[in-house]
């Protein structure tokens, strides 16, 4: 990898070309094709560490195996090279891929293309002249020409206000704040949400010994349908015409997302908030099926009028689409509320330099083709991308769109 090495204490260095900050799918990938286009870099942050720290143990990923690779220059570091180099036997879309084995899968990414990722925490970047300063947790700042924001999800957690009081009294939570819901074995524990994270983290718990009751503002729990096989390519013709086979699953709008987020690019902003709201809305994985139908209570079409303390415990004050209220006691509400990208809540960036970033409604950057900010040489991918590229951003499969495009822009090519 064109890396060069951290500088003795107390030397002085040259201007490093690019800077990612964050070793995860994303930050892995642009770091790869840096190194091909032979752009010295630096990579900062714990491989697959929000992986390995955010997501609940026994949790399966969303997406296929053909859709679950990091992008990378040449060939032989897809998901299927990584079970066929451990020995393992080849996998269609019928198989959810286990958290630990993606993780394992990452590390085996990052052992072979980014071999130089430093287990460092970046303090903060600053604006600095018409370069930045990356501050990291050791006491040294490197100077850089190009700084890669890549630091996932976990910033961006949407905890709803009126939960507040009750998380500084430890008994609401996020779900990015747990890797371990067996903690809850033997709790009531009212999970808010209806998307993968709500449904998946409400059976975990079950399997747990928790008692988890789904309270969801849907009228209904939605469900992906099994795929017919393992292959796409081995579905009737006529259905494939029907609804075209696409990364993202089947039909002409996940087929859309998922082949055009250039395009999605230059879509008026109300259509692309639209898209991005609806397209992929809450929905569990078919696999997820058979283990919340019938075996944990649900309740559809509430909202929250009120969250408080009663007895070391919750009650929560719910009304349906009707009017009529209703109340739920638990012993910890868990909000599976997903996540809202707002670069003022970053806080891997200065205040200054957040202030000076051009924002779309709502926080996400306003990014160019080359995924650049508006601040020139600041970039961002992964989940802060998705507001001006589509859903695709929001899944591993994003970083065949967005690290070489990234990577050439970063790298002085459509500079």
């Amino acid at each position: 990898m064109a890396q060069e090495p951290p500088p003795p204490a107390g030397t002085a260095r040259r201007r490093l070309p690019v800077v990612v900050v964050g070793a995860g799918p994303f930050g892995l990938s642009t770091a790869a094709w840096l190194d091909a286009a032979g752009t010295p870099v630096r990579v900062f942050g714990t491989p697959m560490g929000t992986w390995r720290t955010h997501m609940p143990e026994g949790m399966f990923l969303k997406s296929v195996p053909a859709a679950s690779s990091l992008s990378a220059p040449g060939d032989g570091h897809r998901f299927a090279d990584f079970r066929a180099a451990r020995g393992r036997r080849p996998v269609g879309d019928t198989y959810p891929i286990p958290v630990d084995e993606f993780i394992a899968y990452g590390h085996w990414f990052q052992e072979r293309l980014v071999p130089g990722v430093e287990p460092t925490t970046v303090c903060g970047v600053r604006a600095d002249g018409d370069a930045f300063g990356v501050l990291l947790d050791s006491g040294e700042e490197v100077a850089a020409r190009a700084v890669v924001v890549a630091t996932g999800l976990v910033a961006y957690a949407h905890r709803p206000a009126g939960l507040a009081p009750l998380a500084e009294a430890g008994l609401a939570s996020h779900t990015c704040d747990h890797r371990d819901l067996a903690a809850f074995a033997g709790r009531s524990v009212a999970v808010l949400g209806a998307g993968q994270s709500a449904l998946e983290s409400a059976a975990l718990l079950r399997e747990a010994g928790a008692r988890p009751v789904v309270v969801a503002r849907t009228g209904a729990l939605l469900f992906g349908d099994p795929p017919p096989t393992a292959r796409p390519s081995a579905r009737p013709w006529y259905d494939r015409l029907r609804k075209p086979g696409s990364a993202l699953g089947p039909g002409w709008s996940l087929f859309a997302v998922s082949r055009g987020p250039a395009a999605y690019r230059h879509l008026p902003l109300p259509v692309r908030a639209h898209v991005l709201r609806t397209v992929l809305g809450p929905s569990g994985a078919w696999w997820l099926r058979s283990r919340v139908n019938g075996r944990l209570p649900v309740l559809c079409g509430r909202r929250i009028v009120s969250a408080r303390q009663r007895d070391g415990a919750v009650r929560l004050e719910l009304v349906d689409r009707t009017g009529r209220h209703d109340v739920l006691d638990a012993d910890h509400v868990l909000a599976a509320t997903g996540y809202r990208v707002d670069v003022r809540r970053a806080p891997v960036l200065e205040p200054a330099l957040r202030e000076a970033v051009r924002i779309l409604p709502g926080g996400a950057p306003v990014l160019s083709a080359g995924f650049e900010s508006s601040v020139p040489g600041l970039y961002f991918t992964g989940l802060a991308a998705a507001p001006t590229f589509g859903p695709v951003l929001r899944f591993v499969h994003g970083t065949e769109f967005s690290a070489h495009r990234l990577a050439a822009s970063a790298a002085g090519g459509d500079r």
